[in-house]
């Protein structure tokens, strides 16, 4: 089945956070939204015609995740990603960033220290300060046009409070696909001192570029015994809003600890959805992903052509991985504050701030690329007015 992206798709009242509160959220009415990481796309058919089929049931009571479901997760992470994983090492969760939060609590203390990577999803900070712990910045380095990992200041960065390093990969919102040599060095120095990777790979389906997704734990029996991985198909199929998710860790006692707390803050009843879409997907829609991939790849392509054309003080970093572009425009040589004033309050574009990133964020805007064509060029086209 051949899939159309070009043709929008009107989210607006839906109660969608990303087309419908702009006032609330930004004060604004009527912007073109490119911030909030999910897709204008519909998902594929098979999982809208599995919704269907569970909604003419029309009873929904308390649910759990059926075993085909964590079959379909074990087979997808074997056919995409080479990872083998076994059904008892899968807990399921409400989203990854709540779990993130509760990984958090069940492997530190109030006072200890969590290594954070930025510029970084923002989330990653907020779940360390909430439960009272310190954040330990790791910034990634800027050299040659791409970001790196700066192994040197991690060592340093350690000392004996240091308990966990939180890990984004592929990297929201600098795009990096982490290579195998990366991500062996950083196991090799968690392991060393004894610190445990939290590895957020939500975005592990979205790789582009002839770039591969290495799971951090599947690198090794040394990686899986110190890594925690946090998943989910909603960033991969859109279907954030049925909010599931999975934490996989082989070790037995990362997995108790964090089940323990788990089962202190939530019931473990599943959205009566969520599982029916993960597997629909997982099962069949491996052709609409492709298609997908394809089509955002043609955004991107059309990103750099329109900004080389009439912003080229803007610099675009590749998209290995994410749908999400990571745009320089530092040589405006505008501060923060009139970047914004001008695409937002200008243009009538909502895109993610640079800043909210952390560390290394500052002149930087983020784009979201999956919407339609005609979208990412209207907005473009107004961006190019107030910037140009």
């Amino acid at each position: 089945m051949t899939y159309d992206f070009d043709t929008p798709v009107d989210r607006r009242g839906t109660a969608s956070v990303k087309w419908d509160f702009s006032k609330r959220f930004a004060g604004l009415e009527e912007l073109t939204p490119l911030w909030v990481a999910d897709m204008d796309f519909p998902s594929c058919s098979e999982v809208i015609e599995a919704l269907k089929r569970r909604a003419e049931h029309g009873v929904f009571g308390y649910t759990l995740e059926p075993e085909s479901y964590y079959q379909a997760v074990i087979d997808w992470m074997e056919r995409r990603h080479g990872w083998e994983i076994r059904r008892g090492w899968m807990l399921s969760a409400p989203g990854v960033v709540p779990s993130l939060s509760l990984a958090v609590q069940s492997y530190s203390r109030p006072g200890d220290r969590v290594i954070i990577q930025p510029p970084v999803y923002f989330p990653f900070k907020d779940s360390i300060l909430n439960n009272e712990r310190q954040v330990a910045e790791n910034p990634l380095t800027l050299e040659g046009g791409r970001y790196t990992m700066n192994f040197d200041q991690l060592e340093q960065l350690i000392d004996e409070r240091t308990r966990l390093l939180i890990l984004c990969s592929p990297h929201n919102p600098v795009a990096r696909v982490w290579s195998r040599e990366e991500l062996e060095r950083l196991v090799e120095i968690c392991q060393r001192h004894k610190i445990i990777i939290l590895s957020d790979e939500i975005h592990h389906d979205l790789v582009l570029n002839g770039h591969r997704h290495l799971p951090t734990a599947s690198l090794s029996e040394e990686a899986a015994s110190i890594t925690v991985t946090f998943t989910a198909a909603t960033k991969t199929f859109n279907l954030a809003g049925l909010g599931c998710s999975l934490v996989i860790a082989s070790d037995n006692d990362l997995r108790e600890r964090f089940r323990g707390t788990l089962k202190r803050v939530w019931g473990g009843i599943a959205n009566a959805f969520s599982a029916v879409a993960t597997e629909s997907a997982y099962r069949h829609g491996e052709s609409w992903l492709s298609q997908v991939l394809e089509y955002i790849q043609g955004n991107y392509d059309f990103l750099v052509e329109s900004l080389a054309e009439g912003l080229p003080e803007a610099r675009v970093f590749p998209l290995e991985g994410t749908y999400l572009a990571w745009i320089d425009l530092r040589a405006l040589g505008l501060s923060d504050e009139e970047l914004k004033d001008r695409i937002l309050k200008q243009a009538r574009v909502w895109l993610d701030d640079g800043p909210m990133f952390g560390s290394g964020g500052e002149g930087f805007q983020r784009i979201n690329l999956a919407c339609s064509r005609n979208t990412l060029a209207q907005a473009l086209d107004a961006m190019l007015r107030v910037l140009g």
